[in-house]
């Protein structure tokens, strides 16, 4: 794969899921703002509790990898892509640190 496909590749997802989130997810808690109810809702039956506990560890997946290639590698603004990995949502943030790392390691001549 060319670096120029990754590249357009993970802004696809990341967009994607921007406005698959601002479809979904916007309306309803515009409607009722009870974000403890909102995030209570992935775990209302056991297949939904699986995914969301996925997508939480996948964030701490991602937070932990962000904290070692900062003190490795120097690799700034990791913490950008955790926010953005809690709203809207993982895809969002992995997506923008995968593209932040490559820049600043290409850069490096690590990479």
């Amino acid at each position: 794969m060319s670096e120029n496909l990754f590249r357009r590749l993970l802004l696809l997802v990341a967009l994607s899921f921007c406005v698959v989130f601002a479809v979904l997810i916007i309306p309803p808690l515009v409607e009722n703002p009870d974000i403890l109810a909102a995030a209570a809702g992935g775990f209302v039956n056991p297949f939904a509790a699986g995914y969301s506990t996925d997508v939480i560890l996948c964030w701490v997946v991602l937070a932990i990898w962000v904290v070692f290639e900062r003190q490795r590698y120097q690799v700034r603004g990791g913490w950008l892509a955790l926010l953005l990995g809690l709203v809207p949502g993982v895809a969002v943030g992995f997506a923008l640190y995968l593209l932040m790392r490559q820049r600043q390691l290409k850069g490096s001549g690590i990479v």
